[in-house]
C-alpha cells in the first residue's frame, strides 16, 4: 500500500503528466456532461424509462446511455469507429489508400480526412434512422414531423463530430488514446447501476448474498481470463549479423518478434456481431415463412443455435482479419534488408512461410478463447444474471475495457520510467495493445 502511495506521489510530481491526466478528465467530464443533454423538441420524461435490450443495449452502453436518453451525444462515436474501419479495408482494396498509408505522417493526414468526411455521412444517415425508430412520436414536443427531424439531424451529427473533437484533444492534450477512453468510460458508467440491478436481484430472490459475491468473483475470473488473451504473445528469436564499421560494431544481437495470441482485437466479434442481426432483420420481413422459427432462434441471442453460429463467425473472422493485418511477406522483408534472420531459417520467402504458419497455429486458440468470451454473456443470462450485469462478463465490453485500461497504464508507467521512477509493478512492465489493429492512419481504437 505504501508502493501504491508513492507512486501517486510520483505521478503528480511530474508535471506534464499531472496536466495531461487533469486535461484527460476534464474532457472527460464534458463528454459526460453532455450525455444528458436532450434532444431539441423532446420530452425527458418519455423517455427517461425506455429500456435498451439486444442490440439496443449494446449500443446504449457504448454510448454511456445517451442512446436510450434521446441524448445529444445518442450516436457517441459509433460512426467515427464505422468509418475508421471502412477506410482501414479501403487500405487493403483500393491502392490509391494503400499508397497513403505508405507515405508517413502526410499520408496519415489524408486518411485522417477521409476518415473525417465519411464518420460525417454515416451519421447523417444513422441520425435520420434512429430519430424514426427510437424517438416515440408521443415524446415531440414539435409537431412538424419534417422541422424534428431536420433539426434533430442537425444536431445529432454535430454532437458526434464534437465528440470526435474532443477524443482527438484527448489523444493530443490528454494520455492518449480518446476515441478508446470516451467508450471506455460510456461501458463503465453504465457499471454500478448494473451492480445495484444485480444486487438487488439477488437480495430478493435466489441466491442471496453469497449468490451475488460468487458472481464477482467469476466476473474477476473472467477478467483474468481476458488480460491472458489480450496481452499473450508468442516470441520469434531473430538474430541480427554483426557490421563493423570503423572501430564499433553494429548488430550481432538477439531480437524477438512478439507475434500477437489475438492479433485481430476485438474486430472479429464486431463483424459477427453486425451479421448476426440479419436473421432478425429477415425475419420481420418475412414473418409468415415456414422457416421463421429458425430465424427466431438465430435472433435470440440466449439460443445455441444463435451462440454456436456467433462462434464460428468469430472464428472465421479472426482467421480473415489477422490476414488482413498481419503481413508475413513485409515482415520477411524488412528483416532482410535490416540484416536479420530466424536461425535454422533461410531469408526471404522460407522466413515468411515460417512466420505464417505460426501466426495459423496461434490464432486458432486465440480465435476459439475470444469466441468463448464472446457466449460467455449469453451463459451468464441462462444461469440467472441479469442481461445488464452478464453484458459484463464477456463480449465487446469486456474486451475493451480491458485492453483500453492495459494500455492507458502503459502510457503512466512510461511517463514515471522515463523520468527514473519506479514503474506501477514491482516486477515487469505493463504491457499494452501496441499489437492490435488500430483505424488505418489514425488514433488506436478499441476496435
Amino acid at each position: 500500500m505504501k508502493k501504491f502511495f508513492t507512486t501517486l506521489s510520483n505521478i503528480w510530481k511530474i508535471e506534464d503528466l499531472k496536466v495531461r491526466i487533469i486535461n484527460t478528465l476534464l474532457f472527460l467530464l464534458i463528454y459526460r456532461v453532455g450525455s444528458f443533454v436532450i434532444l431539441p423538441g423532446v420530452a425527458y420524461s418519455s423517455v427517461s424509462n425506455q429500456k435498451a435490450e439486444g442490440l439496443i443495449g449494446l449500443l446504449n452502453m457504448f454510448a454511456g446511455g445517451s442512446f436510450s436518453r434521446s441524448s445529444i451525444f445518442a450516436l457517441g462515436v459509433m460512426p467515427y469507429i464505422s468509418a475508421s474501419i471502412v477506410v482501414q479495408l479501403l487500405g487493403i482494396a483500393v491502392p490509391y489508400f494503400t499508397k497513403l498509408q505508405k507515405e508517413g505522417e502526410s499520408g496519415r493526414n489524408k486518411l485522417n480526412q477521409w476518415t473525417r468526411y465519411l464518420t460525417i455521412g454515416i451519421t447523417f444517415l444513422q441520425a435520420i434512422g434512429y430519430i424514426k425508430s427510437q424517438v416515440p412520436v408521443d415524446a415531440r414536443t414539435i409537431t412538424d414531423p419534417f422541422m424534428f427531424i431536420f433539426l434533430n439531424t442537425f444536431v445529432l451529427t454535430a454532437g458526434t463530430l464534437f465528440v470526435m473533437w474532443l477524443g482527438e484533444k484527448i489523444t493530443d492534450k490528454g494520455i492518449g488514446n480518446g476515441i478508446s477512453l470516451i467508450i471506455m468510460v460510456g461501458i463503465i458508467a453504465q457499471l454500478p447501476g448494473a451492480f445495484g440491478t444485480e444486487f438487488v436481484a439477488r437480495n430478493s430472490g435466489a441466491g442471496g448474498l453469497i449468490g451475488f459475491i460468487v458472481e464477482i468473483v467469476a466476473l474477476i475470473g473472467v477478467v483474468m481470463f481476458t488480460i491472458l488473451i489480450v496481452q499473450g504473445t508468442r516470441k520469434i528469436s531473430v538474430q541480427y549479423a554483426k557490421r563493423i564499421v570503423g572501430n564499433k560494431q553494429y548488430g550481432g544481437v538477439r531480437q524477438y518478434i512478439p507475434l500477437k495470441v489475438n492479433a485481430a482485437g476485438v474486430m472479429p466479434i464486431i463483424f459477427a456481431q453486425a451479421l448476426m442481426f440479419i436473421p432478425q432483420t429477415v425475419s420481420q420481413f418475412f414473418p409468415n415463412v415456414s422457416s421463421n422459427g429458425i430465424l427466431i432462434a438465430l435472433a435470440n441471442y440466449n439460443s445455441w443455435q444463435h451462440n454456436l453460429l456467433f462462434g464460428i463467425l468469430i472464428i472465421l473472422f479472426t482467421y480473415f482479419y489477422t490476414a488482413i493485418t498481419v503481413n508475413p511477406n513485409q515482415m520477411a522483408d524488412d528483416m532482410k534488408k535490416n540484416g536479420g534472420f530466424i536461425p535454422g531459417i533461410k531469408p526471404g520467402k522460407s522466413t515468411a512461410d515460417f512466420i505464417d504458419a505460426v501466426i495459423s497455429r496461434i490464432t486458432l486458440p486465440g480465435s476459439v478463447f475470444l469466441a468463448i468470451i464472446a457466449i460467455i454473456p449469453a451463459l451468464a443470462s441462462l444461469v440467472g444474471i441479469s442481461p445488464i450485469f452478464a453484458r459484463f462478463f464477456g463480449g465487446t465490453s469486456l474486451i475493451i475495457l480491458v485492453g483500453v485500461v492495459l494500455d492507458t497504464l502503459q502510457q503512466i508507467e512510461s511517463h514515471l520510467l522515463m523520468r527514473h521512477y519506479d514503474g506501477l509493478m514491482k516486477t515487469g512492465r505493463i504491457k499494452g495493445r501496441t499489437a492490435m489493429p488500430a483505424a488505418a492512419g489514425t488514433t488506436p481504437t478499441a476496435i
